[in-house]
């Protein structure tokens, strides 16, 4: 996938080689400073080594929009729901957006190639686990067809208050079936 340039963005498969380390400033600096990812501690490039091969060995994309100077404005991927064969056909999926590029449209775009992808791929069910207090995201869901499947309330502890985690769903077109 090399898909030319929209909005000054070009959509790309990321690779380890190319976008470890972009990746890994893109997840650190969400971890750091937002509710977008309920982790404590930054990643490290062992980790995202992992994460890589772990994507890799799945078969699972790693997405990305590269700026003109070839700068990772965001990336996106999807990965195992729940490890048990009957979830087999559904996928949880996460946009991360470098900070500088919130908001202008980098997230979506993301989310709409990991639909095409997975409808290509045949998952049936699409999952987002969303902070409730993350109203950009939840539009962005809900303008792709996402709609709201649930809420798990005080499950997340950062920045020294409870959080909400809702769940958003899209099912996918296709009479498919296992």
């Amino acid at each position: 996938m090399n898909v030319p340039e929209r909005d000054g963005f070009r959509l790309v498969r990321c690779t380890e080689a190319a976008h470890a380390g972009q990746i890994l400033g893109i997840f650190n600096e969400a971890i750091a400073n937002t509710t977008a990812i309920y982790e404590y501690d930054p990643r490290t490039p062992r980790t995202i080594a992992d994460w890589f091969a772990e994507k890799r060995a799945a078969g699972h994309p790693v997405i990305g929009l590269l700026d003109a100077a070839g700068e990772l404005a965001g990336f996106g991927t999807y990965g195992v729901f729940r490890a048990r064969p009957a979830f087999g056909h559904t996928v949880e999926h996460s946009v991360y957006v470098h900070r500088q590029r919130r908001g202008r449209g980098a997230g979506a775009r993301l989310l709409k190639e990991l639909i095409a992808i997975a409808r290509n791929a045949r998952v049936h069910v699409m999952v987002g686990c969303i902070d409730a207090g993350n109203g950009a995201s939840i539009a962005m869901h809900e303008r792709a067809g996402f709609r709201c499947a649930g809420r798990i309330e005080q499950c997340g502890f950062k920045f020294g208050r409870w959080l909400d985690l809702v769940f958003y769903q899209l099912i996918l077109d296709g009479e498919h079936r296992p």
